[in-house]
């Protein structure tokens, strides 16, 4: 869908336009083929990066072809199932066009459209500052959200109430702030690029904005970067407190099993059908001492061997 949008810097109100006129603003959102075609033939454009901004896959960079930049960033968003990732946004830039175009509704340039943000569709640098400023704020706010279950998780683990599902979670946490330190490093170069005064005029407001949206993307990335050691340790922590949770247990079923095994072995021998010590030479005869002794002598070679391996840390 191909929509064009103007605002000088008079008006009050942004005007929606049925066809192009210099100075406006053309929006494009999931774009056809033919849509496509039609923007390369009526604006003069290079088709292989048009092409290029319908690639999911593709990567935030700075292109220039004769007086018209190509500048390709990635925004966040969440998507259906309550997912976070991230997705192409192409701006063109020229001397008598400004063009975004998505491979879907994008909900910050909606608050341009309904006349939230005040701009100007003439002011080409400035809107293009201002998109990527709202785009900068969308990363920030997902990074914190991040961090405040990355907090909880971790609360949980104090409890030792963490369980499969939450390691699930902290593999899709991982994914995110991968994702979004992927599309943050490269845009901070692009900006760098772009204080140059190269690819785009910049004045001096401009360059304020641009060394203001370089700081906000080097936060976002530090504080990705944290959420990821922070994510790796708990897990780690988890795991260890989780192994030595299993070696306290098979200590303890040792311990059991020693407990168990040992007064079986001299029982084991006074149930055979032979003579053995202590026993009663007669039916009549109930003599006890020798029940007495047996259990004397299981019991103290239980609770040293207990000992023994207790001080050797075995068990």
């Amino acid at each position: 869908m191909i929509r064009y949008f103007y605002k000088n810097l008079r008006s009050k109100t942004v005007n929606e336009l049925p066809e192009y006129q210099s100075g406006a603003w053309v929006c494009v959102e999931s774009p056809t083929e033919q849509e496509i075609e039609s923007l390369v033939r009526d604006f003069k454009l290079d088709a292989g990066h048009l092409q290029d901004s319908l690639d999911a896959e593709e990567m935030p960079r700075l292109e220039k072809e004769g007086d018209t930049s190509y500048i390709f960033v990635r925004y966040a968003f969440t998507t259906e199932d309550v997912e976070i990732t991230t997705a192409p946004l192409l701006f063109v830039i020229g001397p008598n066009i400004f063009m975004t175009i998505a491979t879907r509704d994008l909900p910050r340039i909606q608050r341009f459209i309904s006349g939230k943000i005040d701009f100007a569709t003439t002011q080409r640098t400035k809107l293009l500052l201002q998109i990527l400023s709202q785009i900068a704020d969308q990363y920030e706010t997902f990074i914190n959200n991040v961090g405040r279950q990355i907090k909880f998780m971790r609360v949980q683990l104090k409890q030792h109430d963490i369980n499969n599902d939450d390691f699930v979670n902290f593999v899709m946490i991982e994914d995110e702030l991968n994702e979004f330190l992927s599309a943050l490093l490269p845009t901070t170069a692009i900006l760098r690029r772009l204080l140059l005064g190269r690819h785009i005029q910049l004045y001096h407001e401009d360059q304020d904005l641009v060394e203001d949206l370089l700081l906000n993307n080097e936060q976002s990335i530090e504080a990705c970067r944290s959420n990821i050691k922070t994510v790796a340790s708990i897990r780690d922590a988890y795991s260890t407190i989780a192994s030595n949770n299993l070696n306290r247990s098979m200590k303890w079923l040792t311990a059991a099993t020693v407990a168990i095994t040992l007064p079986n072995v001299f029982f084991g021998m006074y149930g055979m059908n032979i003579d053995l010590p202590f026993q009663t030479k007669t039916d009549d005869a109930h003599d006890l001492r020798g029940f007495v002794l047996l259990i004397t002598v299981v019991v103290v070679a239980t609770v040293l061997l207990l000992m023994w391996a207790r001080k050797r840390r075995i068990i």
